[in-house]
């Protein structure tokens, strides 16, 4: 495989353990970077032809990493690699363009076969998503948007939930910045943000919101 592939990933030890894995197996790794802004930066530069790219990451998240690089280089194939297994993290990963959903635990050589694949024009999940791969396919949209009139924080991504559920905790923008090691700033756009898609006007009411819909913090996994 002589296609050109670039990482994106926050934690140090699993993009170095990744890289060297892909080298082993003959596959040219042009860059291995930990932030969003980095890799948008060497994409532009380095014109990969893949790109595997975390999902949950400070400052900015996979999802609006893909979606920044699907809009600039609508030809290049996106996969996510993580450790959500989250089906709404899978659809809104589909939707915003990625061509491959694989979790981080996947075997080595699994892992090749799907770039391969992915590469050969297909779209691969992770094998316990392939049911939610197969009604996304089949355009089970009336189920989707049913789960979504269900759910009213479908549409936020998985920082904005993380931060939602500090909101409904009552903690302020400075606590909820220094506990997720992001800055003060950072969390007000995704407040705005969460503001928006709830559609509602303050930091109160969508606290509100969050406590009257069963929203509190969960020990997810860190990607």
């Amino acid at each position: 495989m002589n296609e050109k592939v670039l990482l994106i990933d926050d934690h140090t030890l699993f993009r170095a353990g990744l890289e060297d894995l892909l080298r082993r197996r003959g596959i040219e790794v042009v860059a291995a970077v930990g932030s969003g802004d980095q890799g948008i930066q060497s994409v532009a530069e380095l014109g990969p032809d893949i790109v595997l790219l975390d999902m949950r990451m400070p400052q900015m998240d996979g999802l609006a990493i893909l979606r920044l690089l699907r809009k600039k280089h609508p030809g290049l194939k996106v996969v996510m690699l993580t450790t959500s297994s989250n089906e709404s993290d899978l659809i809104e990963a589909l939707r915003s363009g990625a061509r491959g959903y694989l979790l981080k635990d996947i075997e080595p050589d699994e892992l090749v076969v799907s770039l391969r694949e992915i590469l050969a024009g297909k779209t691969v999940v992770a094998p316990e998503l392939a049911p939610v791969l197969a009604r996304f396919v089949q355009g089970d949209e009336g189920e989707l948007e049913g789960d979504k009139a269900a759910n009213p924080f479908s549409e936020l991504t998985p920082r904005e939930y993380e931060i939602l559920t500090l909101l409904a905790e009552g903690q302020s923008n400075k606590v909820i910045a220094r506990n997720l090691g992001i800055s003060d700033g950072t969390v007000k756009l995704h407040v705005k943000a969460i503001l928006r898609k709830l559609n509602v006007s303050s930091r109160i009411t969508a606290a509100v919101m969050a406590v009257e819909h069963g929203v509190r913090a969960s020990a997810a996994a860190d990607d």
